[in-house]
């Protein structure tokens, strides 16, 4: 038997980068990435919030908005102490107090309170910064409430006061219904960038041969590969196996391994209505992050039917709270990864791949245009070395589904996906004389596709309702690594 074998030699270092890359079937989506630049409201009233990740190790109090108030939403000393999803029932209680910051020597004492203590005769309390005597005051009807994950509230609770049910021995029992970001936000502006925190990310491996790793500030590492990874990342590796072709040798079992390197980030804004109007100006909740991924893929893998095989190798969950001046917000990420093979059978690859670049994904509101998708990325490749043999075409991906929302509610989804594809088509030939040759053709090509959908649940925010899913838009973005003619 006649061997046919094309060899694709190492390539040089390649900076192959998908410029332009962002899409969305709506017009003006170019400009959406974040609510447009709008000028302070006149009435003095609105104030630009801070966005930063909540303290950690501490319990984040309660933010309370109160009826009938000046519009100022407070931290409190309050927290939910249980929560019942089923009847919308909460205990709202006081929560513990850290002890008192020692007083300056030189600092005099405030007229009508004791030189010692710092407390109100009439009270025995101490003053707290930034708190007013109404943001400590039980909760009444009309009352916001926004917490940090809570029991029975796992990602945080969103909710105004109905009903005032009683005291109980736990604290004051109250029934709630949801509300939106915009009660407690009003007409108030804020907006950045928080890093996801990699020790707060819960990971469920779905297949054996799976590790986790990450690394964080203050040289706290985690995992077999912790020590080479840049602060604020985490890192999945994978070693799976493949179907292989039914009638492939043993010596061409199909796997694939690798890994995926990411660091995430939240981005939020918001700008409220002037006068405290029903709901914001402008809004955008999203996720972005570095992504970087080195994968083989090796052996003859079984044909596809259908579908491309998916491979799902890991869960990944976090819920980090982050705080919006006195608001504590619990967006919920999640993201499964992946391995996915689309092959005819016939084709047997030894191919590896570096893939560098960052993504984008997330919606942006602007008063009287709606929700308007964003979706972006910017992808390199670097080295890349292949072995094709016989004739056939292959796909192979490692990438990762992954979606963001608010208090536990979905609110943007997507899949992103790099990829490598290889086809090879070869042709042997034999003459009577004995001579024998062999030609054939190949090509490699990289790429990425990028695709997800808005949700209805982005209304947390305040804004309309919308009945349907609006899609990101499908992105991809390929680009031709190598090809040529092999004759012999």
């Amino acid at each position: 038997m006649l061997a046919r074998r094309l060899l694709l030699p190492g390539l040089t270092t390649l900076a192959l980068t998908a410029t332009g890359c962002s899409s969305t079937p709506h017009t003006g989506a170019a400009d959406a990435a974040a609510p447009a630049t709008l000028a302070p409201s006149g009435d003095g009233t609105s104030q630009q919030l801070d966005v930063a990740a909540a303290p950690q190790g501490t319990p984040t109090p309660a933010a309370v908005a109160r009826a009938g108030g000046k519009g100022r939403t407070e931290q409190s000393s309050l927290k939910v102490a249980s929560y019942d999803q089923a009847t919308g029932r909460a205990v709202i209680a006081k929560a513990p107090q850290g002890p008192a910051p020692s007083s300056s020597p030189s600092k005099k004492p405030e007229p009508g309170k004791n030189p010692g203590t710092g407390k109100s005769p009439d009270t025995g309390k101490s003053p707290e910064p930034g708190k007013s005597p109404e943001a400590d005051k039980p909760v009444a009807v009309g009352d916001v409430i926004a917490s940090a994950p809570a029991p029975g509230a796992p990602n945080g609770l969103l909710a105004k006061v109905t009903e005032v049910i009683g005291k109980t021995d736990r604290g004051t029992e109250v029934k709630t219904a949801s509300t939106t970001l915009a009660s407690v936000l009003n007409d108030d502006k804020a907006g950045g960038k928080v890093p996801v925190d990699p020790s707060s990310v819960t990971v469920e491996p779905l297949m054996k041969g799976v590790t986790f790793s990450w690394a964080k500030t203050g040289g706290v590492k985690f995992g077999p590969e912790g020590a080479k990874l840049p602060l604020g990342n985490l890192r999945l590796d994978v070693n799976a196996a493949v179907d292989t072709a039914p009638d492939a040798p043993a010596s061409a079992g199909a796997s694939v391994s690798g890994f995926v390197q990411l660091a995430p980030q939240v981005e939020f804004s918001y700008d409220g209505t002037p006068g405290g109007g029903s709901g914001p100006r402008g809004a955008f909740l999203g996720m972005s992050g570095d992504w970087s991924s080195q994968w083989k893929l090796q052996g003859r893998a079984a044909a596809s039917t259908g579908a491309p095989k998916r491979i799902p190798f890991a869960k990944l969950h976090t819920a980090p709270v982050i705080q919006v001046g006195p608001v504590p917000v619990v967006v919920n990420l999640d993201l499964t990864c992946y391995v996915q093979v689309e092959a005819d059978g016939r084709v047997t690859l030894d191919v590896q791949q570096d893939v560098k670049g960052d993504f984008k994904i997330g919606g942006s509101y602007a008063l009287g245009k709606g929700w308007t998708p964003v979706s972006q990325s910017n992808v390199k490749s670097t080295p890349v070395t292949a072995t094709v043999t016989a004739s056939g075409k292959v796909k192979g991906a490692l990438g990762a589904e992954a979606s963001v929302g608010l208090y536990g509610a979905v609110g943007v989804s997507a899949d992103f996906a790099p990829y490598l594809r290889g086809e090879a088509d070869a042709k042997a030939s034999a003459s009577s004389d004995g001579k024998t040759s062999l030609s054939g053709s190949w090509a490699l090509y990289g790429g990425f596709d990028l695709s997800g959908n808005l949700h209805l649940q982005l209304s947390l925010f305040g804004t309309p309702l919308f009945e349907r899913k609006i899609p990101l838009g499908a992105l991809n973005r390929e680009w031709a690594l190598a090809s040529g003619h092999a004759e012999r």
